[in-house]
């Protein structure tokens, strides 16, 4: 019998230990209870701002803040390598690809001739009103030098810009990741009232990874989304099976945190109810994902980047028909998605681009497919494109490499760095010190928040030289960032296995304070007070906890006039 205490009550709360542990084991181990919940990264997501004693955002993170434009970008991922061939044809190379592709190849009647030289398949005839409208651009031939062809590193690589990823190592941070990691410094422990982004599907993709955390509120597919917006929770508390006293109060529990730190649920929920479709969208996976975006963007959610995924990409067979079908439901859906925006006069504000880890190549192969390729193209939408175009050079289907690919004419992190620069209004210096680590050229997709005269497209590999500011030397300067400021922070592991500690390097004199929260975000104490000189200085986790801490995970925040950082750290 259980005890007359045990209730529904939706908060979280520990059961007894017994043997029910090992059935609750089975069914909802600690893996699967982060991946149920859609959690990348380090786990710091469990983070609930509402359960978090100092959750006021520093004085930087609200000026960086303030200072950002409220344009959204939702990201739009063709999963498996999109044929760029069949999604932009080349009208003044037509014969070379109709010759390469005797069997697949889209007629001339059923291409729609957007300009002299270029086309879409007649399928993707949706996208028509948004090209007369100057709401669509592509930018040929993405890339970028010695293009993976695996479908894992491609992916990598478009998520985290480093082109010396390959299967077993590369930079495990994303594009977007450092954008927040960058913007919001002290996110652990004051994470911004809306979710940073929000990613649909994809648990494993690098786009959102920043060092100590993904920044994304992750689903696993549109259905979760959808369970969270309208109902405000992730689980049913109410109806978990209480039969065994035990199981039940720890399934209770279990659910009871994801619920309660799961916090942007109820967030979203709001903006859910407030907002509404105004155009009625096609039943299918993608279409639900952008409307129920369009519905959030409307309601005001606040999130300033969305990622959705539509797969299938991979056409080693039977492509016409599969890649019609996909193409096809996407501009229809695009399409939708403008003209229920343009009802609340928000389509200016938001700007979409797909990306694919790689194109095909040009022949065809055996089985009525492509076989995977380099280059391909990127489409972007929206009003805030100030104009419909082709951009950049296509490539020359007369000179493939000895394998038949298309050799690339634009570096995608040219794309990326004139996104995040132009429409996020990101420095140009962030954008090639932190967040793609390489120069880019800037674009003009029609968008300009710099201000940046553009230059003419070119292939011009050749790196800027960045102009060198002069360090200051004052930790309250407003314009010095904290990592600026504290120049090495990083765990290092004691003599015993026991005492991590904490190795600071000061450039400056200052006031330091580090204080420790737990993984939900509550105080446990303070490691560090002090007024510390120009220096190094070793701080002994548990020593100065006076070796309280049960093993676990925290977070430690470190404070310097009124900048702050948090990052992570394990006690064992």
């Amino acid at each position: 019998m259980c005890d007359n205490h045990h209730t529904h009550d939706t908060s979280p709360h520990k059961g007894l230990e017994h043997k029910g542990h090992d059935q609750e084991h089975k069914k909802w181990s600690r893996r699967s209870f982060i991946q149920a919940l859609g959690i990348a990264g380090s786990g710091s997501m469990f983070l609930g701002s509402h359960m978090i004693s100092a959750s006021a955002p520093s004085p930087l993170t609200a000026a960086v803040a303030a200072a950002e434009t409220d344009n959204i970008l939702i990201l739009i991922r063709l999963s498996g390598g999109n044929d760029g061939l069949s999604t932009v044809i080349p009208i003044q190379q037509y014969d070379t690809y109709a010759n390469a592709r005797p069997n697949i190849y889209i007629p001339e009647s059923k291409v729609l001739k957007l300009t002299d030289d270029f086309g879409v398949p007649t399928y993707m005839s949706a996208l028509e009103s948004l090209w007369g409208d100057g709401q669509f651009k592509a930018v040929h031939g993405v890339g970028y030098e010695n293009q993976s062809l695996s479908h894992f590193t491609g992916s990598d690589i478009f998520a985290n810009t480093d082109l010396t990823t390959t299967g077993f190592s590369g930079e495990n941070t994303g594009w977007m990741g450092r954008h927040f990691e960058e913007l919001y410094p002290d996110y652990l422990i004051a994470p911004p009232p809306s979710p940073a982004a929000i990613q649909i599907g994809n648990l494993a993709n690098l786009v959102f990874q920043g060092e100590e955390t993904n920044y994304a509120f992750v689903t696993n597919n549109v259905e979760q989304l959808e369970q969270i917006a309208e109902t405000g929770t992730f689980y049913d508390i109410e109806n978990a099976p209480f039969d065994d006293c035990m199981y039940g109060d720890q399934l209770r529990f279990l659910r009871g945190v994801a619920n309660t730190t799961y916090e942007y649920a109820g967030t979203i929920h709001d903006a859910y109810m407030a907002g509404q479709n105004q155009v009625e969208y096609q039943d299918n996976g993608f279409a639900r994902q952008l409307a129920l975006l369009a519905r959030l963007i409307k309601g005001n959610l606040g999130t300033k980047v969305y990622m959705i995924s539509m797969g299938g990409f991979d056409t080693h067979g039977n492509q016409p028909e599969v890649h019609e079908r996909l193409m096809s439901n996407l501009s229809v859906a695009i399409n939708n998605f403008y003209e229920d925006l343009a009802f609340t006069e928000q389509d200016d504000k938001v700007l979409s681009m797909t990306f694919s880890e790689f194109g095909r190549r040009i022949f065809e192969n055996g089985s009525n497919g492509t076989d995977h390729g380099k280059a391909a193209p990127t489409l972007f939408f929206g009003s805030g494109l100030n104009g419909s175009a082709f951009v950049g050079d296509h490539p020359s289907l007369d000179e493939p490499n000895n394998r038949g690919n298309l050799e690339y004419t634009m570096d995608f992190r040219n794309l990326y760095g004139t996104v995040l620069a132009e429409w996020l209004c990101v420095p140009r210096e962030s954008v090639e010190q932190h967040l793609l680590g390489h120069p880019y050229q800037a674009i003009d997709l029609g968008f300009n928040c710099s201000g940046e005269v553009f230059d003419d497209i070119a292939m011009d590999n050749d790196p800027p030289t960045l102009p060198e500011t002069p360090p200051s030397q004052d930790p309250m300067d407003p314009n010095i960032d904290i990592l600026d400021t504290i120049e090495h922070a990083a765990i290092y592991p004691a003599t015993s296995p026991r005492d991590p500690y904490i190795h600071l390097e000061m450039p400056v004199s200052a006031h330091v304070d580090i204080e420790l929260f737990n993984i939900l975000g509550q105080r446990v104490g303070t490691l560090f007070n002090e007024m510390m000189m120009e220096g190094a200085v070793d701080i002994n986790i548990r020593e100065r906890m006076r070796d309280s801490l049960s093993t676990g995970k925290y977070i430690y925040r470190i404070s310097v006039g009124d900048k702050k950082m948090s990052k992570s750290v394990m006690i064992t």
